[in-house]
């Protein structure tokens, strides 16, 4: 794939919560490296949430979304990196309303990982395994 195509002229967005449906969201986020400019996660929680989140899987993100809501994070991501797509991968009506008007295109988790090969992961089982890093001296 060359690099100066557009194909990689892409900012890529996951919104949090739709990244944490993914059984692997670091291998994803290296995978969507491949053929994006910039990829980034944005959220409402505070920061520290993601940081703690994206740290443990070693996601190195281009931009943060910081203590912003989404929809200032989007505005701001896209007028700084100016790419010719800016993608916003998230799950739900409100994320989709939320790219809409902020001139993203939307792209709903379930799809992104399908045309990508990315597994989803039971988000009950993530969220109860994302606490602790797992321990060897465990009885």
């Amino acid at each position: 794939m060359s690099m100066s195509g557009g194909s990689t002229d892409m900012t890529l967005a996951f919104e949090l919560s739709a990244l944490k449906r993914l059984a692997k969201p670091g291998t994803a986020f290296a995978d969507a490296r491949q053929w994006t400019e910039y990829v980034g996660v944005v959220s409402d929680e505070p920061t520290y949430v993601v940081t703690n989140f994206t740290r443990k899987r070693r996601i190195r993100q281009d931009f943060f979304s910081g203590p912003k809501s989404k929809r200032e994070s989007l505005e701001n991501v896209k007028n700084q990196f100016e790419t010719n797509r800016h993608v916003f991968v998230g799950s739900g009506e409100e994320d989709a309303a939320l790219a809409d008007d902020t001139g993203w295109e939307y792209l709903a988790i379930e799809d992104a990982a399908e045309a990508a090969g990315w597994e989803l992961g039971d988000p009950e089982e993530a969220a109860s395994s994302a606490g602790e890093p797992e321990r060897d001296d465990w009885p």
